[in-house]
């Protein structure tokens, strides 16, 4: 899929006057670091507000889990992150780092050198950066954003308060915001004919830590993701039957699945019944004791106030120029982070650059009427091309040519070749080796090109390409 409506060439300059100069970042993950970094690398007073008591965001592991399994109480007290315990990257280190900071293995017998890292190497990573870039003295830890809205002079106010306390937050006044706050926190059940009557458990994978809970069970598990597979396997060693219920598949993989005694794949659920029993749509039934729901997560922005200039529809978060940029609210709010189905780090690296240059007047974004006409052409594409609404901030199919763009607008290099090529071996390979892609690869000549590129960005400490000029 190509990206809809490239911008105009006339374009419209920012008044120096209302050069921004004291930027609000929602949230202290990836997204939230490398944006932090690049605002303060234009020159602006950064403050990151992180509700967490630790930099990382979805990359904080911890093995709470919500009073609610299925996540949707709404007065529940809500767990940030979504990680399991055992859970490894499935994406190379080398692909997933940021560009000027390599994510290269460490000779620390503390840290994990393997290829595909378990959740607290990427943590450690994200620290590392932190501390190297001194990001961490801009973040206030422990401080929940209560309120984010437009007051005059086309100024933000942010109300903030401690985490967990009943105080009634404290006002501040900013001339940006930047919206970093993850995407992994509010989960999306599926739909099932008669599931307010089945007995069983349900659990959404947001609040799955170990496999030990479905001892000896019969389970279902909803969803044919990277977590989904990951889980899937993890819970088939303690369980008596695992059964996925997948959206899509590939022909001839229904049934029980190679290696395994006590793994099937179906097609989705058609209904649930009262006594238990899980019907799918081919026709075959089972009497299962659990389903658990890996079925994604909704974009939810609780503290935000737009007055309807942003709105989530179906998933849809918009209207957004690029994923980033609100026409009407251009550039004193913009989003980091909404895409999904990519390498996050780098497309964050990238999306906070173009920001930072606008907001400081050094790149220029078209007029609202263009970004707006852009915005329209590209839902349109989607409907013509039949893509649900949920799925407009699915670039799977064209983070590269998105991340070539924004590469172009901010006069950066684009990705490298061996990082895509790396990509697509690895999904590749994926498919190939499913139980074993992580420790088992063919791309040396790949990684050879990566290391070398590495010692050409770090040489200098920094990639000078890449700095304001």
């Amino acid at each position: 899929m190509a990206i809809a409506g490239t911008p105009s060439t006339t374009m419209r300059q920012l008044p120096v006057s209302l050069a921004s100069r004291h930027v609000a970042v929602i949230g202290a993950g990836a997204a939230g670091l490398v944006t932090a970094r690049e605002l303060r690398r234009e020159g602006f007073s950064v403050v990151v507000f992180e509700q967490g008591d630790q930099v990382g965001g979805t990359w904080v592991y911890t093995s709470r889990v919500e009073s609610d399994p299925l996540g949707l109480g709404p007065i529940r007290a809500t767990v940030h992150s979504s990680l399991y315990r055992s859970l490894r990257t499935n994406l190379p280190r080398e692909c997933m780092g940021f560009r000027d900071y390599p994510f290269v293995s460490r000779d620390d017998p503390d840290r994990d050198p393997r290829r595909f890292p378990g959740h607290r190497e990427v943590l450690m990573y994200l620290k590392d950066f932190a501390r190297e870039f001194g990001i961490a003295e801009l973040v206030r830890l422990e401080t929940e954003v209560l309120h984010v809205g437009l007051v005059e002079d086309s100024k933000w106010k942010v109300i903030s308060r401690k985490s967990g306390s009943d105080e009634a937050g404290v006002d501040e006044i900013f001339d940006a915001v930047v919206v970093c706050n993850g995407h992994f926190t509010e989960p999306r059940v599926a739909e099932i004919p008669g599931v307010n009557k089945w007995p069983g458990k349900q659990i959404h994978s947001h609040n799955y830590r170990v496999p030990e809970p479905f001892q000896d069970q019969i389970v279902v598990l909803i969803g044919s993701s990277a977590s989904g597979a990951d889980i899937s396997r993890e819970i088939a060693a303690v369980a008596k039957e695992v059964h996925i219920a997948a959206r899509t598949f590939v022909d001839g993989t229904l049934g029980k699945q190679a290696g395994y005694d006590n793994l099937w794949l179906h097609p989705m659920i058609e209904s649930v019944c009262e006594d238990g029993t899980v019907y799918f749509l081919d026709g075959s039934f089972i009497l299962a004791d659990a389903i658990l729901h890996c079925t994604g997560y909704k974009y939810d922005f609780p503290f935000l106030e737009t007055d309807g200039y942003v709105t989530v529809d179906d998933n849809r978060v918009g209207p957004l120029y690029k994923h980033i940029f609100p026409p009407v609210l251009a550039p004193w709010l913009s989003f980091v982070g909404l895409p999904c189905k990519v390498i996050p780090f780098r497309m964050f690296e990238l999306q906070s650059k173009w920001i930072a240059g606008v907001l400081s007047n050094r790149l220029m974004l078209p007029s609202q009427q263009e970004m707006m006409e852009d915005v329209e052409a590209f839902y349109s594409s989607l409907e013509v091309s039949g893509t649900p609404k949920r799925y407009t901030h699915n670039l799977v199919d064209y983070q590269f040519e998105y991340n070539d763009w924004l590469a172009s607008q901010c006069g950066c290099p684009g990705d490298e070749e061996w990082r895509k090529e790396m990509f697509y071996s690895c999904v590749k390979n994926l498919f190939a080796r499913p139980e074993s892609y992580r420790d088992e690869w063919e791309d040396h000549h790949l990684l050879l090109q990566a290391h070398e590129d590495f010692v050409e960005y770090t040489s200098n400490g920094v990639s000078n390409r890449c700095l304001p000029q």
